[in-house]
């Protein structure tokens, strides 16, 4: 099916361009969200008395992203989750949490405009980028850690996905074997016994 873009698509084209896509993204997608026309000579004219209202609205859409985006790019988020000492997470983190997260923080996000292509599964650093419009992007820094004091290390560079990482040397301590064997302690036992 050709279709007339009425907004920029990314990966399809331009506001105006006639453009072929396949049946259902036209009818699913494109023309309920009113991105889109069917491409054919009324709907041509039509799109050609509207074009300047069209391109106003954009400008005026794009603006008001781009201000949001210069409040938004680069900030970093802490997500707190439970997660095994490897660093897996007991769930994930989706587009949905994300947008919870940032509206949290005063950011009215749809979940729709977090691009990422599937759930975050591990403990660490993430950069996620938040489609604010088909042409402002802005870039947040997702800090998924299983406390507030482990994103604090995680920021500082440090990785938390062994065991040593999380408890440091105590855990070392403990798993020698001389921790549970006291070779002294059974001479003494012996040296009881011979006598």
């Amino acid at each position: 099916m050709e279709v007339i873009l009425l907004e920029r698509i990314p990966r399809l084209g331009q506001m105006g361009d006639v453009v072929r896509v396949k049946d259902g993204y036209a009818r699913n997608f494109l023309l309920p969200q009113n991105k889109a026309l069917r491409a054919n000579e009324a709907n041509r004219k039509k799109f050609e008395s509207q074009r300047v209202e069209l391109e106003a609205r954009n400008l005026e859409r794009k603006s008001e992203a781009e201000a949001v985006s210069e409040k938004l790019d680069g900030k970093s988020f802490v997500i707190v989750r439970s997660a095994a000492e490897t660093g897996q997470l007991y769930g994930s983190v989706s587009a949905r949490d994300i947008a919870e997260v940032l509206a949290s923080e005063g950011f009215k996000i749809g979940r729709n405009q977090v691009d990422i292509n599937h759930p975050i599964k591990t403990i660490g650093l993430t950069n996620v980028a938040i489609a604010l419009h088909p042409e402002v992007i802005a870039t947040v820094t997702l800090n998924i850690a299983r406390s507030a004091e482990e994103a604090e290390r995680q920021a500082r560079g440090e990785t938390l996905d062994s065991a040593e990482a999380i408890y440091g040397d105590e855990i070392n301590e403990s798993a020698r074997p001389d921790a549970f064997f006291d070779p002294e302690a059974e001479g003494e036992e012996e040296g009881e016994e011979n006598t």
